[in-house]
């Protein structure tokens, strides 16, 4: 399942793909390309989930940033 949301950082492609008795959460930044994963609980909230990614994305994004 992939979905759509728009943050500061500008479009951010989520998709949820279930692994045995885990869920990838895949947040892709669509300017750059960069992407990240988490892997979380089933039981967990998909805001939740994508809450962390986003939190993790925005962590590596400021990581290339500070490199240039």
């Amino acid at each position: 399942m992939r979905t759509r949301g728009t943050q500061g950082i500008g479009e951010v492609l989520y998709e949820f793909v279930p692994a045995g008795n885990v869920i990838k959460v895949s947040a892709i930044h669509a300017s750059s390309g960069t992407e990240v994963s988490i892997v979380g609980s089933p039981r967990a909230s998909k805001r939740d989930m994508k809450r962390i990614a986003l939190a993790k994305l925005n962590y590596v994004l400021s990581k290339q940033s500070n490199k240039l």
